[in-house]
């Protein structure tokens, strides 16, 4: 008899008759335990029927997937899936309008079970799909299942996009540019054309040339978020894909430009403003997909300046060297005229203004763009500086000519570290080959006020350049302290960006608050629980102090495991999410967890989890690429944000339960209180970072009585041994 691990009870239904109670022995072939099943209610030809889940997506049980039926699962026998494929196939081209419709209505829900959707395609379904498409003659409720099969059938990556032609990318072009189209359609379509720009460079050349940025922007002043987001994810899609020569092109009509052309226009006033007006500034809150294609567009627009940022300045360019000269220009006007006095005079005099300039190289001053990065990027700020904000270039200049050697801020050399340091904040070219569009949960760290301004890039240059001028005179600075500036800046700007300002008049405010006596203010209490208590005897304390800290923070995570979370279940971000909850028992010896329809209001009880786990069973806790759930992801799926959240419980008899946590702290939280479990370390960062905020704390508290008393760094010496004892008293 085998051992109760191998043997699974389910209930499992028919329609018009009464569900079987039975047992699945796990080591039989699914096929004898079909056949046995279809014994049961005289079924004949059972090699003609499959087992499915009876709830949720209601996925077809195969050999590969047959270990994740748990005790009290319900299943349903049905027809196989190749029957399936090949039923659906005839009803779909039908002539009967009603019956066609059913049909695709089926089809579009079972298209999401990769085991169907390869016996369908094996039968040139797609094919069929897309000739529906073509004709031309579905609509309504019709067209929005044909579209949703479709696509789902194309998410598995069986087919390659390649296949398809020129009418159906033409047809799905026209429901977008269509100004009435029902939402589903839209929707479909947007994604439809996302995909296919993604992973064809052939067919992003057709796309392109069917969609114009204009047609699209009617798409971003929409009510509905979900129409905006997959229109930005199609603007993005394009922009990536569109060749380098494309992306720095000048036009003047933009609105009307095939999107091959598109990614010079994302600067172009109407289209910002209207992301800004619609989207950013919208009545809704922005949701966290719409949040990831905004940073995709941010990035995907920075990512423009990485040619200018790479390109060496040459010396011998006149028309480079006529940049220079205009900045001069602009500053020193009374002797801009070449030909007032002799060569001799000019370029001494033109050394002298440099000089005054900032540059390092006074003589000629193009060699300080000779490096990259920043390259020219450095030049192109600091002419728009001059041009656009001339009072601020001349007053900054002029100031810093007037001051001692000594104190001056040099202007030429200030722009362009700090064109490079704005670089590296905000990774410019860093990101070109990241996984951007891999999964929905990727990184949204987009900032609002960069889509506040048509050139948004060079303002916030400008703002920062005048923020390094304040901060040098606020430090008293010299030239030996340049580096020590440039830190301070940086961390100035890095700390207000981290607030998230809504515009860049707000960003100023915030640099404002942040000057170089709250930066020190800032730095000291951040710096309290590390310098403070360096002593070998306060060392020691610590040392001491520590595993009871360590207990207290497990006996937190024991407490979170036990008021449970939530979790969502993995799944293509186009279907309806899933969620399944997971508790410990008071006792700290079971793990209890099941599914749910939404996420709870309130607490869980343990009767309404079904399943459980054992802690004793527990053999490991695995993190990241070793779960056995991202193995099996294909790596276009896969994502860093997602492999930081995923983890697993290796437990017997050779079984995983698998979780993404909805975020780093629910990630923190579950791996330690289930390594405490097990007897192993915590070790996560939110450990880490507890352990020193209550260490720091605790200390602090027994050491309020020793404040301004200086400890020593060793202990007193032990003195000597008297040279007799006869002082001792003998009680007698």
């Amino acid at each position: 008899m085998p051992p109760p691990s191998d043997i699974v009870k389910v209930a499992i239904e028919w329609p018009g008759a009464n569900a079987q109670l039975t047992e699945i022995d796990q080591k039989k072939p699914l096929s004898s335990i079909i056949r046995e099943v279809c014994d049961g209610w005289s079924l004949s030809g059972s090699e003609q029927f499959a087992l499915r889940y009876a709830d949720g997506p209601q996925l077809y049980i195969t050999e590969l997937s047959r270990s994740e039926i748990k005790n009290g699962t319900i299943l349903r026998l049905a027809i196989s899936p190749g029957r399936a494929a090949r039923q659906l196939l005839e009803r779909v081209q039908s002539h009967g309008i009603d019956a066609r419709l059913e049909a695709l209505k089926e089809l579009a829900k079972l298209s999401a079970d990769i085991t169907f959707a390869t016996e369908f395609i094996n039968m040139e379904g797609i094919t069929v799909l897309a000739r529906l498409v073509e004709s031309g003659t579905n609509f309504g409720e019709m067209l929005a299942f044909t579209l949703t099969a479709f696509l789902e059938l194309m998410d598995h990556g069986i087919v390659s996009w390649e296949l398809l032609s020129l009418p159906f990318i033409k047809q799905i072009a026209g429901y977008v540019n269509q100004p009435m189209v029902d939402v589903s359609i839209l929707q479909r379509s947007l994604a439809i054309l996302e995909s296919m720009v993604l992973n064809s460079q052939s067919l992003y050349q057709r796309v392109a040339h069917e969609i114009t940025v204009g047609q699209l922007i009617g798409h971003l002043q929409v009510s509905n978020q979900e129409i905006q987001t997959y229109a930005i994810a199609l603007i993005n899609a394009l922009f990536l894909k569109a060749p380098e020569d494309r992306r720095q092109e000048e036009h003047t009509n933009p609105l009307d430009l095939p999107l091959t052309e598109m990614a010079s226009t994302l600067a172009q006033k109407h289209l910002r403003s209207i992301i800004l007006n619609h989207i950013i500034r919208g009545n809704r809150p922005i949701k966290a997909e719409m949040a990831h294609q905004l940073y995709v567009l941010q990035v995907l627009t920075f990512n423009l300046l990485e040619e200018r940022m790479m390109t060496k300045m040459d010396p011998s360019d006149q028309t480079q060297r006529d940049i220079i000269f205009e900045l001069r220009r602009v500053v020193f006007d009374a002797e801009s005229d070449p030909n007032s006095s002799s060569t001799e005079k000019r370029k001494t005099m033109y050394t002298k203004d440099y000089k005054m300039l900032g540059f390092t190289n006074h003589v000629n001053p193009a060699m300080d763009f000779t490096q990259t990065p920043p390259g020219m990027l450095a030049l192109d700020n600091m002419l728009y500086l001059a041009k656009g904000h001339q009072d601020t270039y001349i007053r900054i200049v002029l100031e810093n000519s007037s001051r001692e050697d000594k104190h001056e801020c040099p202007f030429g050399r200030c722009a362009i570290e700090l064109t490079r340091m704005l670089c590296e904040i905000l990774q410019v070219g860093e990101l070109l080959n990241h996984p951007m569009f891999s999964l929905p949960q990727g990184c949204n760290d987009y900032h609002p006020m960069f889509f506040t301004h048509d050139r948004a890039w060079e303002e916030f240059f400008c703002v920062c350049i005048q923020l390094l001028n304040k901060t040098w005179k606020e430090m008293r600075a010299t030239a030996e302290d340049f580096n020590k500036v440039m830190q301070v800046v940086r961390e100035q700007i890095t700390r207000a960006l981290g607030m998230k300002p809504n515009s860049l008049d707000q960003f100023k405010v915030k640099l404002r608050g942040l000057s170089y006596s709250e930066i020190l203010r800032l730095r000291q209490s951040e710096r309290m629980s590390q310098d403070d208590f360096q002593s070998p005897p306060i060392i020691e304390l610590r040392e001491r102090i520590q595993p009871e800290i360590l207990e207290l923070i497990k006996q937190q995570r024991f407490n979170r495991l036990c008021e449970g979370s939530c979790f969502r279940k993995i799944g293509n971000r186009r279907r309806q999410e899933k969620f399944w909850f997971c508790r410990l028992s008071l006792n700290h010896k079971v793990l209890h967890y099941g599914d749910l329809e939404e996420p709870p209001q309130g607490e869980v009880p343990f009767e309404s989890l079904t399943d459980k786990i054992p802690v004793a069973d527990i053999k490991s806790v695995v993190t990241g690429k070793d779960c056995p759930h991202m193995k099996e992801k294909s790596a276009l799926k896969q994502n860093k944000e997602v492999l930081e959240l995923a983890f697993s419980i290796l437990h017997d008899p050779d079984e995983a339960l698998n979780f993404v946590a909805p975020n780093k702290y629910e990630y923190c939280i579950w791996t330690d209180g289930l390594s405490a479990l097990i007897g192993r370390e915590m070790g996560s960062e939110l450990t880490r970072s507890d352990l020193d905020t209550l260490l720091s704390m605790e200390m602090k508290l027994r050491l309020l009585d020793l404040e301004n008393i200086q400890i020593p760094e060793a202990p007193p010496p032990i003195p000597k041994e008297p040279s007799s004892y006869n002082f001792v008293y003998h009680y007698g």
